[in-house]
């Protein structure tokens, strides 16, 4: 049915030859399967993602989609959040990104204080957000202390917006400046007003592309560890994947069943979101990139073999928005967010915008309904009657907030002008 040989060619999307009309046969008893809720081996998965025709995975991971979701198998979610990025100074220098600046290049590198933070909270709560991604550098200087001082400071604020942030490679880093274990890192931010980690920092888990790309961030099997210390003390996260770095097919899908079998034991992980590597100003230069037909085909097999992970996001964000649309015709059941401010993809050459009338109009148009959900997924508003929908244009996603306070100030943010002048 499917093929042991080694996946070995960095970034291509099909590297074996065709299989045959017997192994058509089976990879479609394959995708049955799964259709009718049976559980999918990795290798079985490595199969459909080489050699199943797009529209049959996308066929059985909507069907998927629809038998887990009955009854509102209807609806597609979207969330209303801004990810506000406190400083760009880090330390692991990934070879992908091109947000970070050197802890020596004062030119470059940047923090922002507490009242920034605080004000661009009080901005997310004017226009309707309901979370706050708090992301950014491995600063040398930051420990536990400084993630408690601003959860806490957020939480007096803002009770009402939901912290859903970092991942493990921060809280890793915030141990080892603070001489803590990382469960006491956990437990301190998660007292401090911590809600859910972002699942940021996971990247790619097998050994090989993670070296390749992020060398001196922990290993794919310690990223998992501490999610795993973070779910057993009650703190949920999601799951991600950047795709495109040149991994081969064969590392995409281990890095799935990695997730996979953490999520058997603790069962922490609210969602899984691939996205794709962006080229532009980083060392890796575009050598590879992931194709809008790779996302695809990923997006399908990763609601057919993440039988155990709840939600699916597609991330238009990297892909464009016509791809995004099509996301939910490939087993996802959530479009992302109109994320107010994002930095660090947009570094990257991410380039696609967005506001909530035009998502709303995006579900639509892929025949569900939308409705703005909570970081857990709770409908909160069910855009049911298009007459009714909210015409609120400054909710705009997603717009670099970086160059505020430079000759880019007018144009980086201008939605914030007016709600300021009013």
């Amino acid at each position: 049915m499917t093929s042991n040989e080694p996946d070995i060619t960095p970034g291509k999307a099909v590297d074996m030859p065709r299989p045959s009309e017997a192994t058509d046969r089976g990879l479609q008893s394959v995708l049955d399967r799964a259709a009718e809720g049976g559980r999918v081996t990795p290798e079985e998965a490595l199969g459909l993602y080489r050699f199943a025709p797009l529209h049959a995975l996308g066929q059985a991971a909507d069907a998927i989609r629809r038998r887990r979701y009955a009854g509102t198998e209807h609806i597609a979610t979207y969330i209303i959040e801004r990810n506000i990025n406190y400083t760009n100074v880090c330390v692991t220098a990934c070879r992908f990104c091109a947000f970070y600046a050197a802890p020596k290049d004062t030119a470059k590198g940047w923090t922002r204080d507490l009242d920034d933070i605080l004000r661009r909270c009080a901005e997310t709560v004017e226009l309707g957000g309901t979370q706050i991604m708090f992301q950014g550098g491995h600063h040398p200087d930051y420990g536990v202390e400084y993630y408690e001082e601003h959860f806490a400071a957020i939480k007096k604020a803002f009770p009402q917006l939901v912290i859903h942030s970092l991942g493990a490679s921060e809280v890793e880093h915030m141990a080892r400046i603070s001489k803590v274990s990382v469960e006491e890192a956990i437990q301190r931010i998660h007292a401090a007003g911590l809600d859910s980690f972002a699942g940021a920092g996971a990247e790619l888990l097998p050994a090989r592309p993670r070296k390749a790309i992020a060398p001196l961030k922990e290993s794919g099997e310690r990223w998992l560890e501490i999610m795993e210390v973070a779910h057993g003390l009650g703190v949920e996260s999601t799951s991600t994947m950047l795709m495109g770095t040149g991994e081969t097919n064969a590392e995409r899908i281990e890095h799935l069943r990695m997730i996979r079998d953490v999520q058997d034991r603790s069962h922490g992980f609210r969602a899984f979101i691939p996205y794709t590597y962006q080229p532009e100003n980083n060392h890796l230069k575009g050598q590879t990139q992931a194709t809008v037909f790779e996302y695809l085909r990923m997006l399908a097999i990763a609601r057919i073999f993440l039988d155990n992970v709840p939600h699916i996001q597609g991330s238009w964000l990297t892909v464009g928005k016509e791809a995004g649309q099509l996301a939910l015709h490939y087993g996802a059941d959530d479009l992302g967010s109109v994320m107010l401010e994002e930095n660090v993809v947009s570094s990257a050459g991410a380039k696609h915008r967005s506001n909530r009338m035009e998502l709303l109009q995006l579900i639509r148009s892929a025949d569900r309904v939308p409705a703005q959900r909570a970081t857990t997924y709770e409908h909160l508003v069910v855009h049911d009657d298009p007459a009714n929908d909210p015409v609120d244009d400054h909710v705009v996603s997603h717009l670099s907030s970086t160059a505020l306070d430079g000759p880019d100030a007018a144009r980086s943010h201008p939605e914030l002008k007016v709600i300021g002048a009013s």
